[in-house]
């Protein structure tokens, strides 16, 4: 049977830890895990003909013997499924299929998870994190009701600082009922996104944005190709649904993978597809390039150039420009981070990614670094744009945060010549 897929509408309102650690994280997803590839789990993606895909895909199921996880709709008509090497070869061959791709594991990434402060109460005095700073904050653009889909692990969907800017959550992570945050990476990236300006705790860069929860990594940080598309389907769906609801998605997330520049139809890529024809639904996707100090060509999603925003990280301890801050393992004050991807094709932006402060599950709050963290200045910035420039399309809103954007030598330096991007400036959006 289908997996059940538990939506909840609030009537209220790069996790990677070391290099050796990320795979530790992402194998333990499941049993026999080898270079990223989860064995006999596929995702089959049908022609566009295929006009009723949940009845198609329940069909196929009966037909091949499978039990199916998910059933896709709106992003990809499709399936995913435990499928045997003996049924692979007989489903590639039916007429309804366009391609299989192979379901790999992905996992946030984080590159050193703090110690959370314990849930405060009464909560702290509002602070505004170096971060926040570092970009310029716009304090007459708010976001105000632009909406943001935290594809992650969740948010903590009592968070003082957040319960009134979240007015949606979903769940594709078995034996969870609803988006709450059970691990605490999701809330962290939904407060440098949209931390309400209210007197307590943090604020985010649009603290007026609306968030949306959307589960696919599990209580490790842990997901699949195949739940993240279960999440992309949905906020594709509910743009279609509920129009100018939500305009940017924001994956802090990555796994292994290369890019065929043309939305996987070339290499029959079920993920760098859901996302195209998520983008072409209106949304803006900004993604985390990744914390393996490697070639961001090399990871997905940041490497689908054609369809996302990717976002490296930069080092900030002063919340100030011009490199006068305090030194970090991870390098100097405004340079690059140590650990960040890197690619002068796929790399859009870059964004303060080291020792950010932000929401944690639990009410709580925590410091913690990663191009995860980088990623939500760039997904808020990008709410920021599009209130100011309606029916902008992802490419406008590539380029209008680039063109006002802060270029090498004012006010940051590369000395490792790996990282010609700029980095974001918000304040004037």
């Amino acid at each position: 049977m289908k997996k059940a897929i538990n939506f909840v509408l609030s009537l209220a309102s790069g996790l990677l830890i070391t290099s050796s650690m990320t795979l530790m994280v992402r194998a333990q997803g499941r049993d026999g895990v080898t270079n990223g590839n989860i064995p006999d789990s596929y995702i089959v993606v049908f022609h566009e003909n295929v006009t009723a895909p949940e009845e198609h895909a329940n069909g196929m199921a009966r037909k091949y013997g499978l039990g199916l996880t998910y059933i896709y709709s709106h992003a990809i008509k499709g399936f995913s499924a435990t499928i045997p090497a003996v049924r692979l070869e007989q489903i590639k061959k039916d007429p309804s299929v366009k391609f299989i791709s192979q379901d790999r594991m992905v996992s946030a990434d984080v590159h050193v998870q703090g110690k959370p402060n314990p849930s405060p109460v009464p909560q702290p005095t509002q602070v505004i994190p170096n971060g926040i700073k570092r970009i310029g904050r716009n304090t007459t653009d708010l976001g105000t009701n632009i909406g943001v889909a935290v594809i992650d692990t969740g948010i903590d969907l009592k968070h003082p600082d957040l319960i009134e800017n979240i007015k949606g959550n979903i769940t594709c992570v078995n034996r969870t009922t609803t988006g709450n945050d059970d691990n605490g990476h999701g809330t962290h990236v939904a407060g440098t996104i949209a931390a309400r300006d209210n007197a307590i705790g943090v604020i985010g860069v649009a603290p007026e944005a609306n968030l949306y929860a959307v589960k696919v990594l599990d209580k490790r940080g842990s997901g699949s190709w195949s739940s993240v598309i279960c999440g992309i389907d949905w906020v594709t769906k509910w743009v279609k649904d509920h129009p100018n609801t939500i305009q940017v998605a924001n994956m802090s997330l990555g796994g292994s993978g290369n890019s065929d520049k043309n939305c996987g139809n070339t290499d029959g890529d079920a993920l760098h597809q859901a996302i195209c024809r998520s983008r072409d639904a209106g949304i803006t996707y900004v993604v985390a390039a990744g914390n393996e100090k490697d070639d961001a060509a090399n990871h997905v999603p940041a490497a689908y150039d054609d369809a996302v925003i990717t976002v490296s990280a930069l080092v900030d301890t002063d919340g100030l420009s011009g490199g006068l801050g305090s030194n970090t393992n991870y390098g100097n004050d405004d340079t690059f981070a140590s650990f960040s991807n890197f690619s002068p094709i796929i790399v859009d932006l870059g964004a303060p990614g080291v020792s950010i402060h932000s929401t944690w599950k639990g009410g709580a709050y925590n410091t913690i670094s990663g191009t995860s963290m980088a990623t939500p200045h760039v997904a808020g910035a990008a709410a920021l744009y599009i209130l100011n420039n309606p029916q902008s399309s992802w490419v406008d809103v590539k380029d209008g945060l680039i063109s006002s954007g802060e270029a090498n030598g004012f006010g940051h330096t590369d000395p490792s010549l790996l990282h010609p991007e700029v980095v974001l400036r918000a304040g004037n959006l």
